[in-house]
């Protein structure tokens, strides 16, 4: 059988890195391209890449998907920024080759993907929830992508149980102390030297709380899921968000 043709943009950033590290030990696979900011997209092409990992940048990412579609190229992004008009844009730029795989993950760990799924199944239980993310202070974005779409899966299961929105009588805030909103879920964000990823989920009802927590200690956790979605993106092509479905979790 031979070996699956990976590039890595993105190679010499810290999830960039760690993923050269962990395609060349991947049974299967077979690292043809190592690109960073410098380095020309054409590369990609030239050395055969099948598939491409992104970890680069919210500015650069869209530029790089426009390429791999455009080349017939499949696409695990890692890269964070994505919102609902960014994976709409990207449905957009994907149909012009139905052919292609692009599999945007929010989260690469394996138990980072069950925290949230945990989450979704206690969502319509408790009357509270609200969401704590911690990160290096390296991270450019916040809320996480994590806490992003743990907020929308949350909310989605609380609408389909016709849960209510969770009690808050806080009627002045000018500082912003209760966080950011995301689809009614309050999501606050840590920034600090010494952490890597890390997440709360807090729910709360009368007499009982539950804290579903989720910690990654080194990027090598996240490398399982990286190489699951290498493996898997070719089989479905379009837009998929989430390593959900490549786990056999959707």
């Amino acid at each position: 059988m031979s070996e699956l043709k990976v590039g890595v943009l993105g190679a010499r950033g810290r999830m960039g890195s760690e993923s050269v590290r962990a395609i060349e030990a991947a049974e299967g696979l077979s690292l043809v391209a190592a690109l960073d900011a410098d380095d020309a997209l054409e590369g990609l092409v030239d050395a055969g890449a099948e598939v491409v990992v992104d970890f680069t940048n919210p500015a650069a990412v869209m530029d790089n998907l426009r390429f791999c579609v455009t080349h017939g190229i499949h696409a695990v992004v890692g890269t964070s920024g994505f919102d609902d008009a960014r994976i709409d844009e990207v449905r957009t730029i994907a149909a012009e080759s139905p052919e292609v795989g692009v599999l945007i993950v929010p989260n690469f760990s394996i138990g980072a993907v069950l925290m949230m799924r945990f989450a979704q199944i206690a969502a319509p239980y408790f009357e509270s929830v609200e969401i704590v993310e911690l990160h290096h202070p390296g991270k450019v974005d916040a809320p996480s992508g994590t806490a992003t779409r743990t907020a929308e899966l949350i909310a989605e299961a609380r609408r389909e149980a016709g849960t209510g929105p969770s009690p808050d009588a806080t009627t002045s805030d000018p500082l912003g102390a209760r966080g950011a909103v995301l689809d009614g879920v309050h999501v606050h964000a840590v920034r600090s030297r010494g952490l890597v990823a890390h997440q709360e989920v807090l729910f709360g009802d009368v007499g009982e709380t539950l804290t579903i927590r989720h910690d990654s200690v080194h990027r090598e956790s996240f490398m399982p899921g990286v190489v699951a979605g290498v493996r898997g993106v070719g089989s479905r092509p379009g837009v998929t968000v989430g390593l959900d479905a490549v786990l056999g979790l959707a």
